[in-house]
């Protein structure tokens, strides 16, 4: 069954986050929520992406992201 088409528009506000398969640990060392936090700046530049806010767990993320260009 596929899924309903995600709906894009400029100034969208979406809910991203992800977590590890069984509730693993994705984040084992600081090394890794640095090279995280790195790709969040990368994709904020590379896509105008507008991080409003984060939360990094240890199993899991959370972001707040707004796209000014509906470009998800």
């Amino acid at each position: 069954m596929p899924r309903t088409a995600r709906l894009e528009y400029e100034g969208a506000f979406y809910h991203v986050m992800n977590r590890g398969r069984g509730r693993q640990r994705i984040f084992d060392t600081d090394d890794y929520y640095q090279a995280f936090l790195e790709t969040v700046v990368e994709a904020h530049h590379r896509f105008n992406l507008q991080i409003h806010a984060y939360c990094l767990m240890s199993n899991h993320y959370h972001l707040l992201v707004e796209t000014p260009d509906a470009n998800l």
